[in-house]
């Protein structure tokens, strides 16, 4: 069974650094966090990037879609100024990028797949490849999580050895079902959708079960108290501390 952390930082540390970014990898690790997710979309010409929306707006300010853009115009763009300051100038990392600082600060990535509408299996392959080529062999691979099925199946395949986990924002009626068929070990859901019944019949059957995007401290002990394995939060150091 997969072990995961008792807190993991969520997109890096998205309250504490801008998402999806290298200065979230390092402010997740200065908090004492062990395992970061991040979100893996591609460019218009199939590099896997950490980005969660569709569209750049919202944290580079620049109107266009992440499958129109190439990765080369990235490097025009930055993705941290929006959130302060101090992180302006901040790159839209590469995943290749992304990796490589994690094993420098001895992260453990939860690599989620976030494809574009129609790239299910394009998004997960050219992922998987990146982390084929970058991954030690002799490390513990990521985790691969996404709520696309298509997804993890290509991941089943592709990387059968590396754990997966079913994303869902509510406890699908079918998770069972879906899990197995998957071959999952964990599964991610929203901590405001999970009840201590719910949380009892995850475990019962035997998946790891983490619950996301955690950030009140009284929360977190109450989840944690019904028998989930880990908080994903944007806030780890808050978490760590009220948990401690």
């Amino acid at each position: 069974m997969l072990e995961l952390p008792r807190i993991m930082g969520h997109r890096g540390a998205a309250g504490r650094a801008p998402e999806n970014t290298l200065a979230g990898l390092r402010a997740a690790a200065d908090m004492g966090a062990t395992w970061v997710e991040f979100d893996v979309m591609l460019t218009k010409d199939r590099v896997p990037v950490l980005f969660h929306d569709d569209n750049l707006k919202r944290t580079t300010r620049r109107e266009a879609l992440m499958v129109e853009t190439p990765f080369a115009e990235l490097s025009s763009v930055e993705a941290g100024a929006w959130f302060a300051p101090k992180f302006a100038g901040e790159p839209v990392p590469s995943l290749e990028m992304a990796l490589a600082l994690a094993l420098q600060l001895g992260l453990t990535p939860n690599v989620e797949i976030k494809p574009t509408a129609g790239q299910d299996e394009a998004t997960a392959a050219a992922a998987l490849e990146v982390i084929a080529c970058c991954w030690p062999a002799g490390r513990p691979g990521p985790l691969i999580s996404s709520f696309s099925r298509a997804s993890l199946e290509v991941a089943r395949r592709q990387a059968p050895d590396l754990p997966r986990a079913l994303i869902a924002w509510r406890l699908p009626r079918d998770w069972s079902k879906a899990a197995e068929a998957l071959a999952c070990c964990s599964l991610h859901i929203a901590g405001n959708r999970l009840n201590a019944k719910r949380v009892a019949r995850i475990k019962a059957a035997g998946y790891a079960l983490a619950a996301f995007t955690v950030n009140e401290p009284k929360v977190a002990r109450k989840l944690l108290g019904w028998g989930v394995d880990c908080i994903i939060t944007d806030k780890p150091d808050t978490i760590a501390k009220a948990i401690a």
